[in-house]
């Protein structure tokens, strides 16, 4: 774990406490929240960050996270209800521990004829926390040529050898700035997003606004631009730049210490 996702841990930014009874395993696996089913979208989720599961191991579900991490919106609103949280920690509970079973509910549930023609976003929260889940993601992918999937992710490391080199025809993905792997990706050849102040600010740095659709992310121009959430923690912290001058100002600070060392 880096030093800066650890420190927010020890601040409690992200303090998830197991559930003091059994979480079920959930019936149904894809959900819709009220942003993405204005546009037909359905979605799976993880807990943001990591989660501790009901045997008290530790499971950390953005690996490659940076910046990103202080103004995470799964760190507020509706995330943080109790009721959404176990759900979430019930999805990822499912994934650690039988892994094959969960691969074969999904590939089950995908075959009900709703999902047919339709977007499935991987993560409204959580990353492709390891190699295993996110093959499994690839297989589902290529069981289902009729559905298209799309997530954000922070996993450049693991996408350059999973996925980049043989990727399913209806999986798409968009590399999010603010994580530990930023200095791998090059605008001009990596599908990329960054979270914005404003959206004039978007504008004004000639990026490509994805407000009229978050499937503009994966299916419009790049680079894409987000405005950040209105949460007045969130706004705060970022101030005027976005999330990715933000991770290269840390990563700059991270090198100087280490030359000075």
């Amino acid at each position: 774990m880096s030093f800066e996702l650890n420190l927010h841990f020890q601040l409690d930014l992200f303090d998830q406490k197991p559930p003091d009874h059994v979480v079920e395993r959930p019936s149904k696996l894809l959900t819709q929240n009220s942003q993405l089913r204005q546009e037909g979208i359905w979605n799976w989720t993880l807990p943001a960050l990591y989660a501790k599961l009901p045997d008290g191991r530790k499971i950390i579900t953005c690996p490659s996270a940076g910046k990103c991490a202080v103004i995470c919106y799964a760190r507020f609103g509706a995330y943080r209800f109790r009721q959404v949280r176990e759900r979430h920690l019930a999805n990822l509970a499912f994934v650690v521990e039988d892994l094959s079973g969960w691969e074969q509910a999904m590939t089950t549930e995908l075959r009900a004829r709703r999902f047919q023609g339709k977007w499935i976003r991987i993560h409204d929260s959580g990353d492709f926390f390891s190699d295993d889940y996110l093959s499994a993601w690839l297989r589902i992918s290529r069981t289902h040529p009729k559905v298209k999937f799309y997530a954000y992710t922070k996993e450049v490391e693991r996408f350059r050898r999973l996925v980049e080199p043989n990727p399913p025809p209806n999986f798409f993905w968009v590399y999010s700035l603010g994580g530990k792997y930023d200095a791998d990706l090059d605008v001009a050849v990596d599908r990329i997003a960054d979270v914005f102040p404003t959206r004039e600010a978007i504008r004004e740095r000639g990026w490509h606004d994805q407000e009229a659709s978050d499937l503009l992310s994966v299916t419009g121009a790049s680079p894409v631009g987000m405005a950040c959430n209105r949460i007045p923690t969130a706004i705060r912290r970022l101030g005027d730049r976005t999330l990715g001058d933000w991770q290269r100002e840390s990563d700059r600070k991270a090198a100087d210490r280490k030359r000075s060392t």
